[in-house]
């Protein structure tokens, strides 16, 4: 099968290059997905399961990509809750070979049914930003209705999900960014906007939940925007700074295939926009990873059309 290969961490996605790959056997509890598009994360290629495998051996070359929207082609053994042809999305393992190629296997559990009004591309960008999303919020952040929230990069692929989501569950929204993505933010539900290059972030004052998908400098000033018995929830890292009288938590992403299922339901009813800036085929998908020009949205690559 085609699929793009990284073998040097330090090159970045510089470094990626189209090879052909052996096609995956499905294991036990796995099945094999003909992938009809991937998402990709620049950062996945810093994560140390890009490189190694779960006892830390070195599995180069890797094929990166975690989000995948699809078909099952192959069923393992044990496998249940899925059947073959059905159509799939969700995320693939940390440590195994990803998304970005014709074939992939993932386990099971991982995936949910995409159902057949919503096209693959669009399954392909929600997995990593709206289970971030959903989980920062609701399992993370223990969001509860009426709450005030604010959401760091909220023009960005999480955090305009985080906007949307947290509006949609009765939240008061703030949203902060640079100047130009002030309107992005607003459009993707918040009530108020800060331009963290020109005003001042305490000024926005006391809030119930703190999304942060920044970390630093931002990270720690924003302890200081919680209230009492709030949260502060991070992507970013082990948080720096603790609020007064609050709690502030760090978290990865995991596989969930009930929260798939909420998110991609509310992309078909209209409730939630995706942010996809991109669409490229396999073979260009080194030069589109690679831009020469700033993408807003997420660029995804559509290996079947």
């Amino acid at each position: 099968m085609k699929a793009i290969v990284v073998t040097d961490e330090a090159a970045g996605t510089a470094g990626m290059t189209l090879a052909e790959r052996p096609e995956p056997e499905a294991a036990v509890n796995d099945v094999v997905v003909q992938v009809h598009a991937s998402g990709f994360t620049p950062g996945e290629l810093s994560w140390p399961g890009t490189w190694t495998d779960r006892l830390g051996r070195d599995r180069t070359p890797s094929i990166p990509g975690h989000e995948v929207a699809g078909v099952v082609s192959a069923l393992g053994y044990g496998t249940r809750g899925l059947s073959m042809g059905q159509r799939v999305f969700g995320l693939a393992d940390w440590t195994r070979d990803g998304t970005l190629a014709e074939f992939v296997a993932v386990e099971a559990r991982n995936l949910a049914p995409l159902p057949g009004d919503v096209d693959f591309t669009v399954g392909a960008s929600l997995p990593v930003s709206g289970l971030t999303a959903w989980q920062g919020l609701f399992v993370h952040g223990r969001f509860q209705v009426g709450q005030s929230v604010l959401v760091h990069g909220a023009a960005g692929g999480v955090g305009s999900m985080a906007a949307q989501l947290a509006h949609e569950a009765g939240a008061y929204v703030i949203g902060t960014g640079r100047a130009a993505d002030r309107q992005t933010a607003l459009d993707s539900g918040a009530q108020e906007f800060a331009d963290l290059d020109n005003d001042a972030l305490e000024d926005v004052g006391g809030v119930d939940l703190v999304f942060d998908v920044i970390g630093g400098d931002i990270g720690r000033r924003s302890a200081g925007l919680v209230r009492a018995g709030g949260m502060l929830v991070t992507i970013a890292g082990p948080p720096e700074a603790q609020p007064a009288g609050g709690l502030a938590v760090d978290f990865v992403v995991e596989a969930d295939r009930a929260q798939l299922s909420e998110i991609v339901q509310r992309v078909r009813d209209g409730r939630l926009r995706t942010n996809i800036g991109n669409v490229s085929a396999l073979d260009d998908a080194v030069a589109a990873l690679n831009p020469t020009e700033r993408i807003k949205g997420k660029t995804i690559i559509r290996v079947r059309s």
